[in-house]
C-alpha cells in the first residue's frame, strides 16, 4: 500500500500533526510532499519537496509579513497538491492524505479553487465529486460545499442532489464495503418545510430527488443525523456546508476526517484547518490526521483492489 501525504500550509498545525501522527507505524509506504526543510526529520519511505519554508509558524512574521508570506505559502501548498495528485493518476500511490490548507493563500498563489474537493476534480479530468465527513459514529455527505448560505437554495436542485447521491452510494459500495447503501436526504427548511409552511423545498426539489435515489426523506436536520448515528442510514446528504459540519463536528470532534469522493483515487484530510494561532506551541490534536491516514490506507487497499480486478 503506498500513500502520498501533503504537509499543507507550512505556517500552519499541518506539518506538526504529520510528524505526530506518522510516529506510531502505518501500513504503507508514505511519500511526504511539502517543504524540504520540514520533511527532513519526518519518518518516510520518500520524501518529496516542493521548495523550502524556513519562516516560522504562526500567519505573519517580520521575516516576511504581509501578503508575500502568504503567497510563498500557497505555493508551497498548492504545489504540493499537485504533486501528490499526480502520483495518483498516474497509479505511484493508491490513495492521498492532504493537511490542512489556507484557501485565501491558495487564491494569492493563483490556485484559483474553493477548496481541494473542486481542485481535485479538475487535475482528475473533470469528474464528478462529494465532499464526505466521516468517523465511527457518521457519515455526512454535502450537496453544496464552500458558497455564500444566499446562494445555496438556487444551487440546490434536484439533479444536483441525484448526482451527489449517486456518487456517494458507489463510494460506499466500493470503497466502504457497503452493498446496499441506505441514504437518507437532509432537509433545507425547519421541520422539513412543514407542508410548505417554512419554505417549498422540500416537496419541489428534496422530495423528487429522494425518490429518483431510493432515499429516505426528507428528513428535519435536528432528527436526521441522530437516526444516522443510531444506525438507520450509512450516509446523509446535508443541503449546505454548515448544517453537514456541524453535525460531524458535534458527533466526532477531532475524529472526523473527510473523504472525497468519485475520484478515481481515495483522498483524506483531517477535519479541521491551519489554527495558526496555536502552530508551533506542540498543542495541536494529531488525532483526526491519524484517523485520515489510517482511512486512506483501508480505502486505498480497497481501491487498488477494484483496478486489480479491472
Amino acid at each position: 500500500m503506498r500513500l502520498a501525504v501533503t504537509l499543507g500550509d507550512p505556517r500552519g498545525i499541518g506539518p506538526e500533526i504529520v510528524a505526530r501522527a506518522l510516529a506510531d507505524p502505518l501500513d504503507a509506504d508514505v511519500t511526504l510532499i511539502g517543504a524540504e526543510d520540514q520533511l527532513e526529520a519526518m519518518p518516510a519511505a520518500t520524501r518529496l519537496p516542493v521548495g523550502t519554508w524556513g519562516l516560522g509558524p504562526g500567519e505573519s512574521s517580520p521575516m516576511a509579513p504581509g501578503p508575500s508570506r502568504a503567497v510563498r505559502a500557497g505555493r508551497i501548498t498548492g504545489h504540493a497538491i499537485e504533486a501528490a495528485a499526480r502520483l495518483a493518476l498516474a497509479g505511484e500511490v493508491d490513495a492521498i492524505v492532504t493537511g490542512p490548507a489556507h484557501k485565501h493563500a491558495l487564491q494569492l498563489a493563483g490556485f484559483p479553487y474553493p477548496g481541494h474537493t473542486e481542485w481535485l476534480a479538475e487535475l482528475a479530468g473533470g469528474v464528478e465529486v462529494a465532499m464526505m465527513l466521516a468517523s465511527d459514529r457518521l457519515r455526512v455527505v454535502l450537496v453544496t460545499t464552500h458558497v455564500a448560505l444566499r446562494d445555496v437554495p438556487a444551487l440546490l436542485t434536484q439533479d444536483r442532489i441525484v448526482r451527489t447521491g449517486r456518487v456517494t452510494a458507489r463510494a460506499l459500495r466500493d470503497w466502504f464495503g457497503i452493498p446496499h447503501p441506505r441514504l437518507a436526504v437532509c432537509a433545507l427548511n425547519p421541520h422539513a418545510g412543514e407542508s410548505g409552511l417554512f419554505g417549498d423545498e422540500e416537496e419541489r426539489v428534496l422530495a423528487p430527488a429522494v425518490a429518483a435515489l431510493g432515499a429516505f426523506g426528507p428528513l428535519p436536520a435536528d432528527t436526521v443525523f441522530v437516526r444516522a448515528m443510531r444506525g438507520e442510514f450509512d450516509a446523509v446528504l446535508a443541503p449546505y456546508h454548515d448544517v453537514g459540519m456541524t453535525a460531524i463536528k458535534v458527533a466526532s470532534f477531532g475524529q472526523g476526517v473527510n473523504v472525497t469522493l468519485g475520484l478515481p483515487f481515495p483522498r483524506t484530510a483531517p477535519d479541521h484547518g491551519t489554527a495558526f494561532d496555536i502552530a508551533g506551541q506542540g498543542r495541536a490534536d494529531a488525532g483526526s490526521m491519524r484517523k485520515a491516514l489510517e482511512l486512506a490506507v483501508q480505502l486505498g487497499e480497497k481501491s487498488k483492489g477494484l483496478r486489480t480486478e479491472d
